[in-house]
């Protein structure tokens, strides 16, 4: 059973919707009957995203918005195309970038970064929480966070520090939407594992053929709606190389790095490299 902010005929708002886990997730949606607001800034492939799902759904009801997530003016469209679309019961905050920079490095990037993978979401939150709470309906917001933004690893200080800040922002949402009278809105983590999206694969086409460690962004879709159908918070999703023990095993050293006053990232100390392998090999 799903959701129940899965609805047929209500709007579903996805960011990032042309290509990759936006593309599909928008396409899961409207297999469920929604009408979907692709949101995205590249004219051309939101144009070629239509297309598709409309060959893979003749009856799909679409709205395409072409605008950049940094842009108040943008989301602002977004806000009033969508609302005047229909009944919006569920939010997909998917847009993001990957390029980031070290911890004293390419502060313009920083900022850029953080705009686009911070900021325009707790924009959007803003725009439509109040609207979802005043309609009193079964509603869900979803924001793409990152198994970096949990164990943040080295070498990409500012994409890992977006997705940190965007976990604690989106538990944050929960805890409050919790704490109102006869609350039906819930707020969700997507996190990915290695997924087989442009963002990791920079040229790839339709036509590219699939690694084996990664999973389809289709099977983050599917992922998606099986954890929204059980309530979860933090929907992990798996992949072709690393198991969701594995994921665990790499959390729990991260979380205990405080707890036991360890290095700041020891699993990456060449100190405790020996340590952090007996760990993961262990069954505690």
């Amino acid at each position: 059973m799903n959701h129940p902010a899965i609805r047929e005929n209500n709007v579903a708002v996805v960011t990032g919707a042309a290509v990759g886990i936006g593309f599909a997730i928008a396409e899961r949606l409207c297999k469920e009957g929604m009408k979907v607001v692709l949101f995205d800034k590249d004219g051309i492939l939101l144009a070629h995203a239509v297309s598709t799902l409309l060959k893979l759904h003749p009856n799909a009801q679409l709205n395409p918005i072409l605008g950049d997530v940094t842009s108040t003016k943008s989301l602002e469209k977004l806000y009033h195309a969508s609302t005047e679309f229909g009944d919006v019961s569920v939010i997909i905050n998917n847009a993001g970038i990957i390029q980031g920079a070290g911890p004293w490095q390419d502060l313009e990037q920083w900022r850029h970064l953080m705009e686009v993978n911070f900021w325009s979401i707790l924009q959007i939150q803003t725009l439509f929480t109040e609207h979802l709470i005043q309609k009193g309906r079964p509603a869900a917001i979803v924001n793409l966070g990152s198994k970096e933004g949990i164990t943040t690893p080295p070498g990409n200080a500012a994409y890992s520090v977006s997705k940190a800040g965007l976990k604690v922002l989106t538990e944050q949402l929960s805890h409050e939407l919790r704490q109102l009278p006869d609350n039906l809105i819930t707020a969700h983590l997507l996190i990915p594992g290695y997924t087989f999206t442009p963002m990791n694969f920079p040229g790839m086409n339709d036509s590219s053929e699939k690694p084996q460690a990664p999973w389809n962004a289709s099977q983050v879709a599917d992922r998606l709606l099986e954890g929204l159908s059980l309530n979860e918070f933090y929907i992990f999703c798996e992949d072709n190389e690393v198991t969701k023990e594995l994921d665990q095993k790499r959390m729990q050293w991260t979380a205990d790095d405080m707890i036991k006053n360890r290095p700041a990232l020891s699993r990456w100390h060449p100190e405790y490299k020996e340590a952090f392998q007996s760990f993961i090999q262990s069954k505690e």
